[in-house]
């Protein structure tokens, strides 16, 4: 599948969701309670442009940059975020409207209660709201986790790994928060830094700037980065060499020494093979040759290459992809795609760390997660004599 073809059928995507959204909210919070004029009429006006925005500012935020692209972002991304709150609250809502519409003997009642529904609906919507975003626009968080592998050599007990994952620098992710998040990195004063893709959503030409503090990443191993879904979305060949030119070892279906009996390998993105021209997840290449006594962590955007991984003899995989939901419920609807989530798990006898991210996709919001760099500190399950 095209670059072209894959950008269409998302927006059109967005574009039917956008206008069933729009539809079901202004009937209920505009037409039935019957506001009279001129609030219903400025109010479906209202309800009209931020449907239009919404698909506006996606478009033009892939060719203009600059303040009025900017503004654009924000309210229209922010309002993405609101509008399914508004949209949860007011579904829920319609549990009570239905027997206190039925039962209303007038229209006036109707409407009556049309309006209190819908007041309450916005109101929580904006509690919601308010509070997802001042969440998502907090400091970064430092997580720090402990993985016991079984073949990691005794010399290696200790070493620690930061993982960055779903920056998406992008319309409202810019240079101020990589900075923040490149210091803050390289106080860990990490061994490894695994960068585990979806690092951005726009092309190298509007970006470049914003993700240049990269190159001031320091590792005693290297950093090290992986494709993700949204790499294909921007341009992928023109990024991976931008992402090379900062100084960052880029990983594609292969492996690097860390040391005698440890290995850091890479994957292309579970869906790279849609998009052609020699790209795609290929995990017997990268372990082709491998000797199975070595210990081995494997970057790999997406958890779903887990099964696989697991099969091969891989001891840790690292992934991020799901941002655990980002914005609650919608951790529920993840799990329906994969079943890992957040956290560590097991699959065999392999273990799978998935990042909630470090950034965040669209709204500008997270609720119920909280975004992380996170240290990860290998031990050694080898006994010494």
């Amino acid at each position: 599948m095209t670059r072209v073809v894959s950008a269409v059928i998302f927006l059109a995507v967005i574009l039917g969701l956008t206008v069933g959204l729009h539809w079901f909210l202004w009937a209920r919070l505009v037409r039935d309670p019957g506001w009279g004029e001129p609030w219903s009429r400025a109010l479906g006006w209202l309800f009209l442009g931020l449907g239009v925005l919404i698909p506006v500012a996606l478009i033009l935020g892939r060719f203009i940059d600059g303040p009025v692209a900017r503004v654009l972002s924000w309210t229209a991304f922010g309002w993405m975020g609101a509008m399914f709150y508004l949209f949860l609250v007011v579904l829920l809502a319609e549990i009570v409207r239905w027997p206190l519409f039925l039962n209303a003997q007038d229209a006036d009642r109707r409407a009556f209660f049309g309006r209190l529904l819908a007041l309450v609906g916005g109101g929580g919507a904006l509690v919601l709201s308010a509070a997802a975003v001042s969440q998502a626009l907090r400091a970064l968080h430092v997580k720090k986790i402990e993985v016991t592998l079984e073949r990691l050599p005794p010399a290696f007990d200790g070493l620690r790994i930061a993982q960055l994952t779903d920056i998406h620098v992008g319309p409202t992710i810019r240079r101020a928060f990589v900075e923040e998040m490149v210091a803050k990195t390289n106080a860990l004063t990490p061994d490894i830094i695994a960068i585990t893709g979806d690092l951005m959503d726009g092309s190298v030409a509007q970006l470049r700037e914003h993700v240049a503090p990269l190159a001031d990443l320091k590792a005693k191993h290297g950093v090290f980065f992986v494709t993700g879904n949204h790499e294909y979305y921007s341009g992928v060949d023109e990024w991976i060499a931008e992402v090379q030119r900062l100084g960052i070892r880029v990983l594609r279906n292969e492996r690097v020494a860390i040391g005698e009996g440890f290995e850091l390998a890479g994957i292309d993105d579970y869906t790279a093979h849609q998009f052609g021209n020699g790209h795609g997840s290929d995990l017997p290449r990268a372990l082709a040759g491998r000797d199975p006594a070595h210990e081995l962590v494997l970057m790999a955007h997406q958890p779903r290459s887990a099964k696989e991984a697991a099969s091969f003899g891989v001891g840790l995989q690292l992934s991020g992809h799901t941002h655990a939901g980002q914005i609650w419920p919608w951790r529920y609807a993840v799990k329906l795609q994969s079943p890992w989530v957040e956290g560590l798990y097991r699959e065999g006898a392999m273990q799978l760390y998935v990042s909630p991210g470090t950034g965040y996709w669209g709204p500008p919001m997270r609720l119920g997660t909280q975004a992380e760099i996170t240290e990860i500190t290998l031990r050694s399950g080898m006994r010494t004599a």
